[in-house]
């Protein structure tokens, strides 16, 4: 039992004389109010608000009992203001590493129920050993946030904690996964930190994300907006596209980013983690047959061929809720991990445009940089067409997925299902910008444009100029069909490298990825490229 009267801030005095049994007691009694020492009325607040604490989202993350904590007693040293009588253990800030199905990850969250989670001096140079850790020992990095910016009272001091943070996640970039999940609210410059991850994940209803809240929107346009309204968790995975995912609930959130890090490997040197797979690598895919309608102005969910094709049909989908004309998911074929890139016929009969751009840009790049090999599911009629599109900068935001394709040196397999059409055919992988085997169904169609189009340009003064210029009209596209859209053109030409029966998908693809297991590919010699923003 404790000596009497030991408290944990003993005088040095008498800690002096204490034998090391004594001293062993102390340190149980600061480490237990490190861990248990808040007012018991803050973790009720925080709970009212359908928020976990800081240690009970880090047991939910982490395999149980894994997790180790760093600077459990950093303390903060400002003076004034009111500090100087406030200087609780952590600073508001859990920090240390665990596991995630038996793999090291890193973690750091939040302590809301500690100066609302700001960040001072002491709380950023926490999260920055944290990050030097895991970029040192090659390993995934989780932070949890739910805290108020930067710490007023602390001044230039806090603002200069996240420009060690934004400088750590930069550096981390392509080197470990990053992820974000945002418990809580997250404004002003905090808010960079989580945009320079590679995932984000939401809560609806407690977590929001902005750079100038309400208050100040009102102040300065006039505009009357609720915090969720302007950076709520379905604002920013439907709207901006900030946020990759959006939840109900803090534990199907967690459960979810435990999943993700099951598919990733903890760092660029390494390959994702495979698992024995129960699903036979030559099960048929006839069910395609069906799925896809022969006639390629009608719609269906590439998810439901996606599904045909994977591992157990199970699949992770990245930004569903944004620019739902493309899919991008990772998954499995026969163990190993994939990433997908499909066409959506079923949202915008499948049309590239500026954000589906974008959101399969930043995919593939994640994917190249993680070596995670890449299938594409081609299924497209071209670029959007539109004033705004152009205005916005269609041109520059599609070359990002050009150049993310060229760039990336991962095995890359590219499948036309049906259409194909235009620059949109090249942007999606094809065998010009450097796929490593392009496939195709016998229901593919390639070309510049569709035949009604391509047939209204060649021939338009032949239509123009006969009796019946409907009847010659449909002659013509039947003939444009017959000899430049016909499914073996392309293959022909060498420009795709067999054409496939759709049952024979599944299998294909996995022998194919086999064979690419070993691919070695070199950019040349450069600092960084100089991708289109």
């Amino acid at each position: 039992m404790p000596v009497a009267g030991k408290t944990a801030t003993s005088p040095a005095d008498q800690r002096s004389e204490w034998t090391l049994r004594e001293r062993v007691e102390e340190l149980q009694l600061i480490r237990d109010e490190a861990y248990e020492g808040l007012d018991p009325k803050a973790t009720e607040r925080q709970h009212a608000k359908g928020k976990l604490t800081a240690r009970e989202r880090i047991g939910l993350l982490l395999d149980e009992g894994s997790f180790t904590e760093v600077e459990t007693l950093r303390r903060h040293r400002a003076s004034g203001f009111g500090l100087e009588d406030k200087k609780p253990y952590t600073d508001g800030v859990i920090t240390g590493w665990g596991t995630v199905h038996g793999r090291t990850v890193f973690v750091y969250a939040h302590d809301f129920r500690i100066f609302g989670g700001a960040l001072g001096e002491a709380h950023a140079s926490k999260i920055h050993k944290i990050m030097d850790m895991a970029i040192a020992a090659g390993a995934p990095l989780v932070s949890l946030n739910d805290g108020a910016g930067a710490r007023i009272q602390e001044g230039v001091s806090a603002l200069a904690g996240y420009g060690g943070i934004f400088q750590r996640n930069t550096k981390a970039s392509g080197v470990i996964p990053q992820i974000s999940v945002m418990l809580g609210p997250c404004a002003g410059g905090a808010a960079y930190s989580p945009a320079l991850t590679d995932f984000v994940f939401m809560v609806r209803e407690t977590s929001q994300m902005f750079i100038t809240g309400p208050d100040v929107v009102r102040a300065v346009t006039g505009e009357e907006i609720t915090q969720n309204g302007l950076g709520g968790a379905d604002v920013h995975s439907a709207t901006s596209g900030v946020s990759h995912f959006a939840y109900d609930d803090e534990q199907s959130c967690l459960e979810d980013v435990r999943y993700l890090l099951s598919l990733l490997p903890s760092n660029n040197r390494e390959l994702p983690p495979a698992v024995p797979a129960e699903d036979a690598a030559d099960r048929r895919t006839d069910a395609l047959l069906d799925l896809v309608p022969d006639d390629p102005g009608r719609s269906y969910d590439i998810r439901a061929v996606i599904e045909e094709i994977v591992d157990d049909g199970e699949y992770f989908e990245v930004h569903p809720a944004w620019a739902t004309n493309i899919v991008c998911a990772l998954s499995r074929l026969d163990g190993g991990v994939v990433g997908i890139v499909a066409n959506q016929p079923a949202s915008y009969a499948g049309v590239l445009d500026i954000e589906s751009s974008e959101k399969a840009a930043r995919f593939v790049q994640f994917c190249d940089a993680f070596n995670i090999p890449l299938v594409t599911l081609v299924d497209v009629p071209g670029f959007l067409p539109g004033v705004d599109q152009e205005h916005n900068g269609i041109i520059r935001r599609g070359a990002k997925l050009l150049y993310a394709y060229c760039n990336a040196t991962v095995p890359r397999i590219s499948l036309v299902l049906r259409k194909a059409y235009g620059g949109a055919y090249i942007v999606m992988d094809s065998r010009s910008i450097g796929a490593d085997l392009a496939l195709a169904w016998p229901s593919n169609e390639i070309a510049v444009m569709g035949a009604e189009g391509a047939a209204n340009v060649i021939f338009r003064r032949e239509i123009a100029a006969s009796d019946d210029p409907e009847a010659v009209r449909q002659q013509k596209i039947k003939e444009y069909k017959a000899e430049l859209m016909h499914p073996y053109y392309a293959a022909e030409r060498g420009l795709v490298d067999d054409v496939i029966d759709p049952g024979e998908t599944r299998a294909v693809l996995i022998r194919s990825l086999a064979m690419l297991r070993a691919k070695h590919a070199d950019l040349p010699s450069r600092k960084h490229g100089n991708p289109p923003q």
